[in-house]
């Protein structure tokens, strides 16, 4: 299907940011946005909890937000949080609450699949993207870093470290020192030692901030007249005059300079010392802006979805490569196991379908744990799922399709402790793939009879050709022992015979 509005919404660290686009061919032009200064991250207490004064601003923002996008379709809105809420203990709890206030599912994603998304937000605001750039992201949790050219990130890292965590922990109470101030900057170096090595060999043409850091910067650099004559963004000298008035200051709050918004002033320190620390290691003398950023990506990733251009299937592909995935095999499992969702979820015809788009992923990729062990291969398969990088999906994407795949065969038992979360939806998607794993578990092109499933109160029901499974004894002994799976859980499956 496809929309005339879309929407990204974006819970930042410091910020939560809504960007409505319209949609014409293949591009997307602003039409509306919002943003809440939030500071998700200053709400992170010494255990990485939120604390509930956070929790309630960010929820504030969040219906205010809902309010704007409802009448919305569910499929033209996308709602991402980042590292905050990667890291917060208490981030299933809030977001239970969170999506009740949006009106939307919200998916936290790591920090390589937020590198990707913003750079896909930066690439199509760039006037060449054809040249090779850093892009750099300093966001209130973490700093993004992504080299890229032609729309394709070629190295894309995470490093958890922030304008609102260093402007706390730094400057606390907004007081600013020449030793605080160098304290921090080498403590942002120590973080970027880790990648100088890997990004230096890739190298880069030009170099791009991106979000409210880079431009509070840059804005202030420019409107104070501290660039040297005609620069524009951010340059080293211009930095090094901000940090000396900075140090002046005293105090943040004494900063007297044009252009310093009322929002950025609490995390901007913390903010410079981190940018001050890549223009050294990275020995930049000049950083353009640009206003391509996470919520852009988000939205041409959306674009992309509908328009068959999905990430999530391009990085299914790959992984089936990677892996040596026997491919005639995971076609048979996935054409059945999405027979048979069709039965339980008529609505999953639809190949678009979001169970049946995860029950094919989980499907095809059922047995990449394979080439590390054929012992207890599925527990291997979903240890991949659940923490290789995987561009496009969610971390709960992820722990879905690993929790699926853990349990298409074996005890059901290992699903008690994800009870909680594991919705009737997962338990269908997972009858579905146990059955085909064991139809199929000859790994030819044997036909089987009609298979009828259906949903019982407290659980599922088989119906097959009784004479069929008199003549096929390992799969009836593999159903009867699945029967005894499911009451381990507490659920039913029923076997019904049906005489030919």
């Amino acid at each position: 299907m496809k929309y005339e509005l879309i929407a990204a919404v974006d819970l930042g660290s410091n910020s939560f940011r809504l960007q409505v686009g319209r949609v014409v061919g293949n591009q997307i032009y602003p039409h509306d946005s919002l943003k809440v200064s939030v500071r998700l991250a200053a709400g992170l207490t010494a255990e990485k909890m939120l604390d509930a004064a956070s929790q309630l601003r960010a929820l504030d923002a969040l219906a205010c937000f809902g309010e704007r996008l409802r009448g919305f379709d569910a499929g033209a809105v996308r709602a991402v949080a980042t590292n905050s809420l990667r890291v917060a203990k208490n981030a299933p709890q809030f977001l239970l609450q969170a999506e009740a206030a949006l009106g939307f599912p919200i998916e936290i994603v790591a920090g390589r699949e937020e590198a990707r998304l913003i750079y896909l937000g930066v690439a199509h605001a760039l006037p060449n993207p054809q040249t090779q750039q850093l892009v750099v992201d300093i966001g209130g949790g973490s700093t993004e870093f992504i080299i890229g050219r032609n729309f394709q990130p070629l190295q894309l890292e995470s490093l958890y470290m922030g304008c609102v965590g260093y402007s706390l922990q730094y400057f606390p109470r907004g007081r600013i020192d020449k030793r605080s101030l160098k304290e921090a900057e080498l403590d942002a170096r120590k973080e970027l030692q880790s990648i100088k090595h890997a990004f230096g060999l890739a190298g880069w043409e030009e170099a791009v901030g991106s979000s409210g850091t880079a431009k509070a910067i840059a804005e202030l650099l420019e409107l104070n007249g501290l660039n040297p004559s005609k620069e524009i963004g951010i340059t080293r000298s211009g930095l090094e005059q901000l940090k000396s008035m900075l140090i002046h200051a005293g105090d943040i709050n004494s900063l007297d300079l044009a252009g310093l918004r009322a929002d950025r002033v609490p995390v901007l320190p913390g903010g410079v010392a981190i940018m001050s620390a890549v223009f050294k290691e990275f020995d930049l003398e000049l950083m353009t802006y640009s206003e391509g950023a996470l919520r852009l990506g988000v939205l041409y990733d959306l674009l992309g979805r509908y328009h068959h251009e999905d990430q999530r299937e391009a990085t299914v592909e790959q992984f089936m490569l990677r892996y040596d995935v026997d491919r005639q095999q995971a076609m048979r499992v996935t054409r059945s196991a999405l027979s048979f969702l069709q039965q339980l979820l008529p609505e999953s015809c639809d190949s678009s379908h979001p169970e049946a788009q995860l029950l094919s992923w989980a499907a095809r990729l059922h047995e990449i744990g394979i080439s590390v062990a054929h012992s207890s291969y599925h527990k291997h398969s979903a240890y991949i799922l659940a923490n290789a990088d995987m561009p496009g999906f969610s971390k709960m994407d992820q722990a879905r399709l690993s929790r699926i795949v853990l349990v298409h065969r074996g005890k059901l038992e290992r699903v008690l402790p994800l009870m909680q979360t594991c919705e009737r939806r997962d338990l269908s998607l997972i009858l579905c793939l146990r059955l085909a794993a064991v139809l199929h578990r000859a790994r030819d092109d044997a036909p089987f009879p009609d298979i009828k499933l259906s949903l019982l109160e407290n659980g599922f029901q088989i119906s097959v050709d009784s004479s069929w499974l008199f003549d096929a004894p390992l799969t009836a002994s593999a159903l009867e022992e699945g029967v005894r799976h499911w009451a381990g859980i507490g659920m039913e499956l029923r076997i019904v015979k049906r005489e030919s």
